[in-house]
């Protein structure tokens, strides 16, 4: 397989005609006169167009001839343009990390330069969400506590609720304590950092008075974590807006793929050796992909019968053992979930390692999963055969699922364990006795999530890429030589962050301080994947472009983020919350707050409020955004199409032009 003459032909004749087309235009633009020139000569002397020329005539009339109040909003708008210019420069300057990102991509191409600019994107995102929580929740909260505002704590009316539900007791540290203990309760949070502003439990303020003014600090709390997914939401869309038009209007075809990659493939940012001598094999090799795609292409089109049976049964049943892995890996952590909810409170039975490893149990199991699973589906997917391409996407597709499925899973396990069937729970509407702060609970688990999986990170770092490397340099061992330095896989890495993320995403309404321990925690990665890069690691030999890597990062970031609004609508919505913890111990459920508050307001905009929430207003919304999304598309569709003429019309232009030139030669 491989480029046609015809191909050959047409390409030759674009290249042509675009060399052409930029001498013409340069010969008869010539040097372009500065604004001293154009207002010192007369406008028939510049070296201009007819029409700039009208242009600069029109735009002097109009300044000639315009009143003073349109001269005014120009000359401001120029002014306003020129200070947002200015000030869009002077971020450029104080952007966070911008000569280290610089350098990694002078070495390493901007293939690894993309991942370290969505590190510093989750950083940015992260250390806002903690700015909100802490404006609105943590600040109120601490200076009500201290006194300097008065405030009134949340009672629970008895009438409706058994008097024990409303009874909680952290477990605090109390007399003599171990130093084993305060390092115990840091790494999982119980003990001290329960009853601190890390968790939801210390939250119990339902109200606080500035002079006349009242701050109803639940409605603060479920407003400003919604605040927080609605940041992420829109700005990950914004940055994903850009690469999703790119990859809709410049889809090229298999030829101009070829042509991108010889005459466009090349990283002129790369600087160092091996970096260079690693692009030039990432090139060669995506060609004999795109060469491979086109042999399976033949092959698949020559498959008989028989062939296409045997390969779709293979499918079917990989595809079952998939599924039975993911299974598997499931159960495991329920098992693993239940077991460590029901005995990680009995510590004085088992020691401080035993009690802290079944803490960590659920953790250790779904690293565990993250880990085994991926390796299993690269396995498997050799023998389905499928294109390099298609597998590469098929397994990031299924390790995408395992890592955020899994999350799923734990918080399934624990609503099992917290939502209980027994008389005891319909009482308290959970399990008191288990859980008589469920949300804390939650909130625990996020945090040791977190915390566990930077543990893995720095592990990794420390105690396998650098010993690795030193057995790469110092042996000359063939095995040693032949396993290689540890590769930096972009993808790899980009799904171990966003696993974080979306950890974060779930657990800030259980615990509002975990958006600054993200920020802290992808601070610290930076330089751990920065050093990591530099000293131990090489670049993956089957990188993925940055165009198209960028994309790729935020749609599966936006996939956590939809993961994440899931669990935290049942937790807000349908689950009842604590009556002896949190700003939302008088309501039944979280949500509650809201249409109680909109019952203080004037009858006139509680009718417009409980309108919008009513269905005879969903159902017409829900059309208008249906047929607002279809035109959209539709609209995406035509500007495709007209790039596709025109790219037919350069083509034809420049067939013609080879044909006047064929026929002035011959003339000659």
């Amino acid at each position: 397989m491989g480029i046609t003459s015809l191909q050959r032909k047409d390409f030759y004749s674009c290249l042509y005609a675009a060399l052409e087309t930029r001498s013409t235009e340069g010969e008869l633009r010539g040097p372009q006169p500065e604004e001293g020139e154009r207002g010192a000569r007369p406008l028939w002397e510049l070296p201009l167009s007819i029409a700039e020329k009208r242009r600069i005539r029109d735009s002097q009339a109009d300044i000639k001839y315009s009143s003073g109040w349109n001269q005014w909003k120009r000359t401001s708008s120029k002014s306003w343009k020129k200070a947002l210019k200015d000030i869009k420069e002077l971020s450029f300057y104080v952007e966070l990390w911008r000569h280290d990102i610089h350098s990694i991509e002078g070495k390493f191409g901007t293939g690894i330069q993309s991942y370290f600019c969505f590190l510093r994107f989750l950083v940015v995102l992260n250390f806002l969400m903690f700015i909100l929580m802490f404006s609105f929740v943590i600040l109120p909260t601490v200076i009500s506590n201290y006194g300097i505002f008065n405030s009134s704590s949340a009672k629970v009316s008895l009438n409706n609720t058994e008097p024990y539900c409303t009874v909680y007791t952290p477990s605090g540290n109390k007399g003599l304590v171990y130093f084993y203990t305060y390092l115990k309760d840091l790494l999982t949070g119980t003990g001290f950092l329960e009853v601190t502003v890390l968790f939801y439990g210390y939250y119990t303020i339902d109200a606080a008075w500035l002079s006349v003014l009242r701050y109803n600090l639940p409605l603060a709390y479920l407003l400003t974590t919604f605040a927080c997914l609605a940041l992420s939401l829109l700005w990950i869309i914004k940055r994903s807006v850009k690469g999703f038009r790119q990859n809709l209007v410049h889809d090229v075809n298999q030829f101009q793929s070829y042509c991108n990659k010889v005459f466009a493939g090349w990283d002129f940012c790369i600087t160092d050796l091996n970096a260079a001598r690693l692009k030039h094999r990432s090139l060669l090799y995506e060609l004999q992909t795109d060469l491979e795609e086109e042999r399976l292409k033949q092959k698949i089109a020559d498959r008989t019968m028989k062939e296409k049976l045997r390969i779709f049964s293979l499918r079917i049943f990989i595809n079952i053992v998939v599924i039975a892995v993911l299974l598997g890996c499931f159960y495991c952590i329920f098992r693993a979930t239940v077991f460590s909810q029901e005995n990680s409170s009995d510590v004085n039975s088992v020691g401080f390692q035993a009690n802290l490893l079944v803490q960590y149990l659920p953790s250790i199991v779904i690293t565990a999963v993250n880990l085994i699973a991926p390796q299993i589906f690269s396995l498997l997917i050799r023998f389905e055969d499928y294109s390099p391409a298609f597998e590469i996407r098929l397994t990031l597709l299924r390790c995408v699922f395992v890592r955020l499925a899994n999350i799923g899973v734990l918080l399934v396990s624990l609503w099992s364990q917290i939502q209980c069937t027994t008389d005891q729970c319909k009482a308290c509407g959970y399990d008191y006795q288990l859980y008589p702060c469920w949300e804390s609970a939650v909130g625990q688990e996020m945090y040791k999530l977190l915390i566990f999986d930077f543990m893995i990170i720095i592990a990794v770092t420390l105690f396998v890429n650098f010993p690795r490397k030193m057995l790469v340099t110092y042996c000359s061992w063939k095995p040693v030589q032949w396993w290689g330095l540890q590769e930096f896989g972009i993808s790899d890495n980009v799904l171990d962050i966003i696993y974080g993320q979306t950890i974060c995403w779930i657990g800030t309404f259980f615990s509002p301080l975990l958006p600054a321990i993200a920020t802290i925690k992808y601070f610290i990665i930076f330089y751990i994947k920065k050093i990591s890069l530099i000293h131990t690691c090489k670049p993956a030999s089957r990188p993925i472009r940055a165009s198209s890597s960028n994309f790729f990062f935020l749609v599966v970031l936006l996939i956590g983020l939809i993961l994440a609004f899931v669990p935290l609508g049942v937790s807000i919505a349908h689950i009842s919350s604590s009556k002896a913890c949190g700003p939302f111990r008088n309501f039944n459920t979280s949500w509650a707050v809201v249409p109680e508050t909109i019952l203080e307001f004037p009858i006139g905009l509680q009718k417009i409020l409980f309108g919008i929430a009513s269905e005879a207003f969903a159902v017409p919304f829900f059309m208008v955004t249906c047929l607002l999304m279809f035109y959209l598309i539709a609209l995406a569709g035509a500007h495709k199409r007209v790039v596709e003429q025109l790219r037919e019309q350069l083509v034809m232009e420049s067939r013609d032009k080879l044909f006047l030139i064929a026929k002035l030669t011959e003339g000659r």
